[in-house]
């Protein structure tokens, strides 16, 4: 098995591609594509729908603040239990459909991902949502061993906190975290539209590209769902990730086009222009 020796690429696997079965294929084969193409790709799943489907037939709260999840002990019972026990397991499967590439694992294995319970304010005023994490450190030695071994890292954004607390994090802010530790050159998140509109709810008309600072300024009056997404590139850019992409997952082979394709579909997200740099220009 030829060992990939290129760039680390994070992907965050989320939305509608999470349960069209034609997507879900389709996303696996371009996963495995960067692989072959020398590219050392890194899979962070989130599992929405499938978690919020378990927690109806069980009768439980779904309840969303600030487009976090809302989770209580029985909630993060179910979180760890669709989340590692299914969709990552399923992830997995079809990843090694295609060779024996794919290990699963959470951000509690080996103390991958450690946080602290997320605070959130909406409206001004303090929120509790329970056990929800922000990823305040990352050890990268056990997905780095995977990576080192030609393997592709199937990672559920679930973390263990220093208080012995199991938090359920926010896949996307996850991504982030982990594209920032491992030092990768991308971020590619995958949602259910186009990118960012420029005046949601007002057009449809996608922002293709922002630099830190622009989105910056737009993250206050972001929609709730995707506040999560925008917070995590910002984070990843700003600490030197070279490129973040939000991209259409209902597209067939939008990972592919994301990573490869000189002008990307969906909103790039770059670091700021360092000002020696943009006084060069203008000279």
């Amino acid at each position: 098995m030829g060992l990939p020796v290129g760039p680390t690429v994070v992907v965050k696997f989320g939305g509608n591609a999470m349960v069209d079965p034609a997507l879900h294929r389709t996303f696996a084969r371009d996963i495995v594509e960067l692989r072959h193409a020398g590219l050392r790709p890194v899979v962070v799943h989130g599992g929405g729908p499938q978690i919020s489907a378990m927690l109806d037939r069980l009768d439980l709260e779904v309840r969303f603040e600030a487009g976090l999840r809302v989770t209580t002990p029985e909630t993060l019972d179910v979180v760890r239990m669709v989340l590692t026990g299914q969709v990552q397991r399923d992830l997995v499967g079809a990843l090694n459909a295609h060779g024996p590439y794919a290990v699963g694992m959470s951000g509690e294995d080996a103390h991958t991902m450690t946080a602290v319970r997320r605070p959130v304010r909406v409206d001004g005023r303090s929120v509790d949502i329970g056990l929800v994490g922000e990823v305040v450190a990352v050890d990268t030695g056990t997905i780095g061993a995977l990576l080192t071994a030609g393997r592709i890292p199937v990672v559920s954004p679930i973390a263990r906190g220093t208080d012995g607390e199991v938090y359920n994090v926010n896949a996307d802010l996850a991504a982030s975290a982990l594209a920032v530790a491992l030092g990768a050159e991308r971020l590619v998140v995958l949602t259910d539209v186009e990118g960012l509109y420029a005046d949601w709810p007002h057009s449809t008309e996608v922002i293709d590209r922002l630099t830190a600072g622009e989105l910056d300024a737009l993250l206050p009056g972001l929609a709730s769902g995707m506040l999560p997404k925008m917070e995590g590139c910002l984070r990843a850019v700003r600490a030197g990730v070279r490129t973040a992409h939000v991209l259409d997952g209902r597209v067939p082979h939008a990972v592919l086009r994301g990573v490869f394709a000189e002008e990307s579909t969906g909103t790039t997200i770059v670091p700021d222009e360092a000002p020696d740099a943009a006084a060069q220009d203008r000279a």
